[in-house]
């Protein structure tokens, strides 16, 4: 599957999410409020209208019924003149009915047809109140409101007062705030859909572009840099994938420029030893000089290829966290005398003055002596590789505040501020006019690390650099040891009380 269609699938299957997950729940919300409101508002006018025919019927009811108990009224004449009079028929119909049920007279003059419900005329009967409405649709399909309210005048033929009305303005109504509620909701949920669909762009388009821009720095391509358009999360998710591929491209930089080092590295002794094997073995055997120094640069030249393997097997290690440190009471001064000799002879052939300050005695330091040894060995190859004849090499060692201080020093070419703060990165040289491979001081500072101690560099180009190494003494880690026991056994002691 091709970048673009992976890219036009994830764009859309997040549309679907959101689609399917938010607006899918809005608009099953809204639907629900709006049918609840379309119901609250039916209610609403249906019970109104109940309540308006109600009070109309009273006011009839009660201008019939007035003087009941008046054995000289004619109610039967009364009724009819009341139905057939009625100032508000051409809003609704008064009806009156007889004892059997039947209709006899109506507002209208019209005798209602046979089959017109009489549901509000039999609730009447059955109510405690004597009252009670209906709604229901007439043959012709129309809805109706129907209200009855049973009287019981003294000698009268009429038992009932029935008040029929239309509910179309009711329902015309209903139907107009239905529109408007509906509308509403739409107008919400079209506003939900764009601002949703506008916060969906402002989020999946620039995830797009990083993406793109992601998968060139995948391929190795560091060129670009994605456009930060905002100060929020994306912003800073920019920012972030920004200073990743800066760190990356340095990296791929510095990696580059180290397998070319070591390659470099690699091939002069290789050449030296392939050149002097070759002459070693066509030479006669009569020249034992030429043959001595032929095999003192090879054995010279192997042992340079050695300690390069072992520098990268080391930097693998460290790597992949496989660094074993072979830790025992060691004395430091041995170990760092030893270096110092080793360097001495190489330093007085190339015109550098080494000098050492070895004092009568140092603390002990628990660690591995082989590893500290190769520390020693590199910085001290490093101050004599960057220096030049007439330069000067400064080793020293003393006691302070517990520590062990190791501080190498030369008046060589030193190191500029620019580099200053790289010089221990991986695959980093600060300068490619020299030997080596740009990882010995990562190895070294990483084994410092682990002994517990601290690697620090000074340099000034032009001036010199220096080389601190700070070590804990083994009397110190031994008073830590007794402290934390102390401690541990006064907290126990007042738990102890505590508890009594």
């Amino acid at each position: 599957m091709s970048v673009s269609n992976r890219i036009h699938l994830g764009r859309h299957s997040v549309k679907r999410h959101w689609l399917i997950n938010t607006m899918g729940t809005v608009l099953a919300v809204l639907l629900i409020i709006e049918i609840l409101l379309i119901l609250a508002v039916r209610s609403y006018y249906y019970s109104a209208a109940r309540q308006y025919m109600t009070s109309k019927m009273n006011i009839v009811a009660n201008d019939v019924m007035q003087n009941s108990d008046d054995a000289t009224t004619n109610y039967n004449s009364k009724i009819r003149a009341e139905v057939e009079g009625y100032s508000d028929k051409d809003k609704m119909e008064l009806m009156a009915v007889k004892t059997d049920g039947s209709i006899d007279i109506t507002s209208s003059g019209f005798p209602p047809s046979n089959d017109v419900s009489m549901e509000d005329y039999t609730e009447a009967k059955k109510s405690a109140t004597g009252t009670a409405t209906a709604v229901f649709d007439l043959p012709s399909g129309e809805k109706v409101i129907a209200v009855t309210s049973m009287i019981s005048p003294r000698g009268c033929e009429y038992e009932a007062l029935r008040m029929i009305s239309s509910m179309r303005g009711v329902d015309s109504q209903i139907s107009y705030m239905i529109i408007i509620i509906s509308a509403i909701v739409a107008a919400v949920l079209l506003v939900i859909f764009l601002s949703g669909m506008f916060f969906i762009r402002s989020i999946v388009y620039p995830v797009i572009k990083i993406g793109g821009i992601t998968r060139r720095f995948a391929t190795g391509d560091f060129s670009e840099r994605i456009e930060k358009t905002s100060d929020d999360e994306i912003g800073e998710l920019c920012d972030s994938i920004n200073y990743m591929a800066n760190e990356l491209s340095n990296a791929e930089q510095m990696k580059n420029e180290f397998i070319s080092s070591v390659s470099h590295e690699l091939r002069t002794p290789l050449t030296a030893i392939k050149g002097w094997s070759e002459t070693l073995t066509t030479m006669g055997s009569e020249d034992q000089e030429t043959f001595r120094k032929g095999m003192r640069v090879i054995t010279s030249e192997t042992e340079r290829l050695s300690q390069m393997v072992e520098e990268l097997l080391d930097f693998s290690r460290i790597q992949d966290n496989r660094l074993q440190l072979q830790m025992a009471t060691i004395d430091i001064l041995a170990e760092l005398g030893e270096t110092v000799l080793i360097y001495q002879e190489r330093a007085r052939a190339l015109g550098i003055k080494l000098d050492y300050y070895e004092p009568e005695m140092l603390p002990f330091v628990y660690g591995d002596k082989n590893r500290l040894r190769q520390v020693f060995i590199n910085i001290v190859d490093n101050a004599i590789k960057y220096s030049d004849k007439g330069d000067t090499v400064s080793v020293e060692a003393y006691e302070q505040g517990g520590e062990i201080c190791i501080s190498v020093s030369d008046t060589g070419i030193g190191i500029s501020k620019d580099d200053l703060p790289k010089i221990k990165t991986k695959f980093f040289k600060a300068n490619h006019t020299r030997r080596g491979s740009g990882i010995g001081l990562a190895v070294a500072d990483e084994i410092i690390e682990r002994h517990g101690g601290k690697l620090m560099i000074n340099s000034e180009q032009g001036v010199g650099t220096t080389v601190m190494i700070t070590l804990p003494c083994i009397e110190q880690n031994k008073k830590s040891e007794e402290t934390e026991t102390i401690n541990v056994e006064l907290i126990s002691t007042d738990d102890t009380t505590s508890e009594e």
